[in-house]
């Protein structure tokens, strides 16, 4: 893993504006981290589809903060399963609103479509790049996001979507609760 993208970045973004202490986190593997996390983690797939398929459900986006800065959108946000509400991914992304068409800025921007919907609906070409994945402490605002209780051991990684020239279109930390 690169040193340009601490294993916890975004997540660390959201935590340094609250001060709030990074939860407790360890660097995996492909080959560490355990089923049935290994096959919606480590591959060069989108999360999105990835989750709907495995939970049989489809997902909507639950945005717990935000900001801007430029043409970055920073956002903590839950994926949750909309038949039942539960939340399937706790995750802190960083979006570059200028590699998307006007149109699928503005639907990233109104917050209620998960990325990986919105760049199938728009035809939006990208190759997801995960970088490294993790194991993580949950701590309350995990928690608080997820529904859990107590600390417990979540599985993670962090991504990159690319455009075909490299470019970044979003940087993510996908943490998926314990199934």
């Amino acid at each position: 893993m690169s040193e340009a993208f601490p294993p916890l970045f975004p997540l660390d973004r959201f935590y340094a504006r609250h001060e709030i202490a990074l939860p407790e986190a360890r660097l995996l593997t492909a080959n560490e981290v355990p089923q049935p996390y290994r096959q919606l983690l480590c591959g060069e797939h989108d999360m999105t589809p990835t989750l709907e398929a495995f939970h049989k459900d489809r997902i909507h986006l639950r945005v717990l903060e935000r900001w801007q800065e430029g043409e970055a959108l920073w956002r903590l946000v839950a994926l949750e399963l909309v038949d039942s509400g539960r939340p399937v991914e706790f995750g802190a992304i960083v979006i570059h609103l200028s590699l998307f068409p006007k149109e699928a800025a503005e639907v990233v921007l109104e917050g209620h479509c998960p990325l990986g919907s919105i760049l199938a609906i728009h035809h939006i070409y990208h190759e997801s790049r995960p970088y490294g994945f993790v194991s993580v402490q949950s701590d309350s605002v995990i928690n608080n996001a997820l529904g859990l209780q107590g600390t417990q051991t979540l599985y993670g990684r962090r991504n990159v979507l690319k455009t075909l020239d490299g470019s970044a279109i979003a940087d993510i930390l996908e943490i998926l609760p314990q199934e």
